[in-house]
């Protein structure tokens, strides 16, 4: 059983619908006491990282996900997903992360050139090509984005590489964490491909 973790904000019913789609056994948790029936985790994220931190404070799951991870359980990141892994970020400066990874989400500081928010599809340059979710997806596959910030991620984490008016990490990948910058489930075919491997990989 995937566990998709209900802290009061997040893209829940979209992963969950790819989930079904595929057929992977997966709910959603509300409560940190039901993820024990889980063999892995997916933490989704939309909106604000402090707002999002503040939530999983508030629904007692910091703890229970830095226990996760610890103990060497899989575990998938998407989006803000990714984003709450690291220090802290500019979006809220002074909220600290989970402190998982180490470093800082910065905000993209770009020319006029360049939108931000980054909204739409955008290429992934696959860095590490063993790296799990990779399976069956071409290098240079697109995926679909929506944020403003990036994280700063130590080249030996790094799995995938975006460019948009910088090269940053847009997939990371280190033991039994995986996390995106993207949406698989609104990333179509391979997207759902993504979302399969983790399931095989579990």
């Amino acid at each position: 059983m995937i566990g998709i973790i209900d802290y009061g904000m997040g893209n829940l019913g979209s992963v969950s619908n790819a989930c079904a789609f595929l057929n992977l056994p997966a709910r959603i948790i509300a409560r940190p006491d039901e993820i024990g029936a889980c063999r892995a985790i997916i933490l989704p994220g939309v909106g604000a990282f402090g707002d999002c931190m503040e939530h999983l404070v508030s629904h007692g799951f910091v703890d229970v996900v830095k226990n996760w991870i610890r103990d060497g359980k899989p575990f998938l990141g998407i989006c803000l997903g990714l984003q709450m892994l690291y220090e802290g970020s500019e979006e809220s400066p002074g909220v600290p992360g989970l402190g998982i990874l180490p470093g800082q989400v910065r905000r993209f500081n770009l020319s006029r050139d360049w939108k931000v928010p980054q909204i739409g599809w955008n290429g992934v340059r696959q860095t590490k090509k063993n790296c799990p979710l990779f399976k069956d997806v071409p290098d240079d596959s697109y995926f679909y984005f929506v944020h403003s910030y990036y994280v700063e991620a130590e080249k030996s984490v790094t799995a995938g590489l975006t460019s948009y008016g910088l090269d940053y990490a847009s997939a990371i990948w280190k033991n039994n964490v995986v996390a995106i910058q993207f949406h698989p489930e609104k990333s179509q075919k391979v997207g759902l491909q993504m979302l399969k491997n983790f399931g095989e990989w579990i």
